[in-house]
């Protein structure tokens, strides 16, 4: 790669045309795709809409850490 002066290409912060497009054409796609949903759940047997149901579920509630106990507040809280 080449040091210096930039001298051609696009200016930094332009997007990529075709990544542009690409985005456009998929969020439409999916857009279609998530009005069809239920209808489509419906039609699966319980076993699989439960299993799809559960593989959608990350995107909707955020995942819970645990917590440790050796972190964070003291076990002993005794006034000193």
């Amino acid at each position: 790669m080449a040091k210096g002066i930039k001298t051609g290409g696009r200016e930094q912060g332009t997007p990529n045309k075709l990544t542009k497009e690409l985005r456009s054409i998929l969020k439409n796609i999916l857009a279609k795709e998530l009005e069809t949903i239920p209808d489509n759940l419906e039609k699966l047997e319980p076993k699989d809409r439960l299993e799809i149901t559960i593989k959608l579920i990350p995107y909707v509630l955020p995942k819970i850490e645990t917590v440790s106990m050796d972190k964070g507040e003291p076990l002993n809280w005794e006034m000193v």
